[in-house]
């Protein structure tokens, strides 16, 4: 493999493993501070029980979730130092916002919370669970605005003289079109994946619970704690599921707006239709230029790209003709007009293939993400109606609806990820920058490979730490409580509350 190639692999790979844990890193934040809400309002202990036993399963997958992203800053400079070159004006921008507001709104509360329980008064401590919280989704905004502007390169020119783009307006970056749908979009499927995990850990303690002939006391009080946490995570995932439909369905059109490539290349719609139907399953050529077999439903893509059942959908086949001419992808995208003249003079992308993503990844990954959401909703709206005639039958499906109902959103939104980068192929900075004009030009293939073994290895070593502690707790299940009390004593010892 060439040092492209494994370069390609080697972020894709680091960079799934890392969005595992920042989903649920930025939802069940949230829903940890709801549960520590309601128990300083009401006083009630199951709420404080269940405040300590989710807040420890979230401290876990927040420390991975760091580690792990420390990476992906690193491999702009080892292995892509030609993008960051190039992009690092606009790129750097939200991502030094990302660190200076966020992070730090992020550890510093993260830390008050954990050692504050005796130290601060309730309604304080209450607080820094909030804040860090809002930090978390401070930080998806502008991790999303540099995403999005690689989807669509909004408020930038190009200096031909230090061939680098330049940023003419942060606020056009921040307020990109893309970056406005993605940002609820992305927070209501971290939301599916928080619910579910909240749902799952509980009705698996519910079930078990509920085999019990005669419950202790202590044991009634988990079943109360238990339902009402599979109740609250079964309703998130429901309630995030719809907003995740609604955002998905605007995002879209926004899609087939700024990447209609993208558009064709998730339907693989190999020639341009009006009306467009929507593709159940689709069977082209090998070298992907028509289709074979399909089925379809009449109309239904033409709505969700354009918003009326007779709207027009251009195809893969002659999107890449004329880009390959020198059309431009976008001919209101300044960045990209600028671009167009480049990119025809540079031979790279001389052929219409050229101008194809993979389309086998991009149909499938687009559709599997779908399914996955469904399914989760499915479970969500079956534990509601099950849990409304009682505690639920210990059984092999309901342990498998308990783990599906975490991991079914989470696995749908890293195929909407892989979904979202292989679509925007060949380029990494959309018809701007193509991929192969972005990596290191000094960086070996050896020397890629050997950085892949090793963080093969380091991320493999973390991923059994963090499912052991991960699966030790939760196995554990509700922590035994006492009230917290505030010291007086500013000389006392910190002390660890988890």
């Amino acid at each position: 493999m060439s040092a492209e190639t494994l370069a390609r692999w080697q972020f894709g790979i680091t960079t799934v493993y890392h969005f595992f844990f920042v989903p649920i890193t930025i939802a069940l934040s949230m829903l940890v501070a709801i549960m520590q809400t309601i128990w300083v309002r009401t006083g009630d202990e199951k709420m404080l029980r269940l405040t300590k036993f989710y807040g420890k399963l979230f401290l876990i997958n927040f420390a991975m979730g760091l580690v792990t992203g420390i990476v992906q800053e690193f491999q702009f400079g080892m292995n892509w130092s030609e993008y960051s070159r190039f992009v690092g004006d606009i790129f750097g921008a939200p991502l030094a916002l990302e660190a200076l507001l966020a992070f730090f709104l992020e550890s510093v509360f993260i830390g008050l919370w954990i050692f504050g329980w005796d130290r601060l008064p309730k309604k304080v401590h209450l607080a820094t669970i909030w804040l860090a919280s809002v930090g978390t989704m401070i930080s998806a905004i502008f991790i999303l605005a540099a995403n999005s502007w690689m989807q669509n390169p909004v408020g930038a020119t190009y200096n031909p003289i230090t061939d680098r783009a330049e940023m003419t307006s942060l606020l056009d970056v921040l307020l990109n079109p893309v970056a406005l749908v993605t940002l609820p979009h992305i927070l209501s499927t971290a939301y599916m994946t928080a619910g579910g995990l909240v749902l799952g850990i509980a009705g698996w303690h519910l079930a078990k619970l509920a085999k019990v002939a005669n419950p202790s006391e202590k044991q009634q009080k988990d079943i109360s704690a238990y339902t009402w946490a599979t109740k609250f995570g079964a309703w998130v995932l429901l309630g995030a599921g719809v907003a995740t439909i609604i955002t998905g369905d605007i995002q879209g059109k926004i899609m087939t707006e700024v990447q209609p490539m993208k558009m064709a290349a998730a339907e693989a719609l190999w020639e341009t239709e009006q009306p467009a139907a929507f593709s159940l399953l689709t069977i082209g050529t090998l070298d992907g230029s028509r289709e074979v077999f399909s089925i379809k439903i009449p109309m239904v893509l033409s709505f969700l790209a354009t918003g009326t059942f007779d709207g027009k959908v251009e195809g893969i086949n002659p999107l890449a003709k004329e880009y390959a001419a020198g059309r431009l992808i976008s001919p209101d995208n300044r960045l990209q007009q600028e671009a167009a003249e480049r990119l025809t003079a540079s031979g790279l992308l001389a052929n219409p293939s050229d101008w194809v993503p993979n389309i086998p990844v991009t149909y499938w990954t687009f559709r599997i993400m779908m399914g996955l959401g469904f399914l989760a909703m499915a479970i969500g709206a079956f534990v509601l109606w099950t849990l409304r005639k009682g505690l639920p039958k210990d059984s092999k499906l309901w342990t498998s609806l308990m783990w599906t109902a975490p991991l079914a959103p989470l696995f749908g939104i890293s195929f909407g990820w892989i979904f979202t980068e292989m679509g925007r192929q060949p380029f990494i900075v959309n018809g701007v920058l193509p991929v192969a004009a972005a990596e290191s030009p000094g960086v070996s293939a050896w020397e890629v490979a050997t950085t892949m073994v090793l963080y093969t290895v380091i991320y493999g070593a973390l991923a059994v730490v963090a499912i052991a502690l991960f699966m030790h707790y939760l196995k554990l299940g509700l922590p035994d409580v006492v009230e917290p009390e505030v010291l007086t004593d500013d000389d006392a010892p910190l002390t660890f509350a988890y």
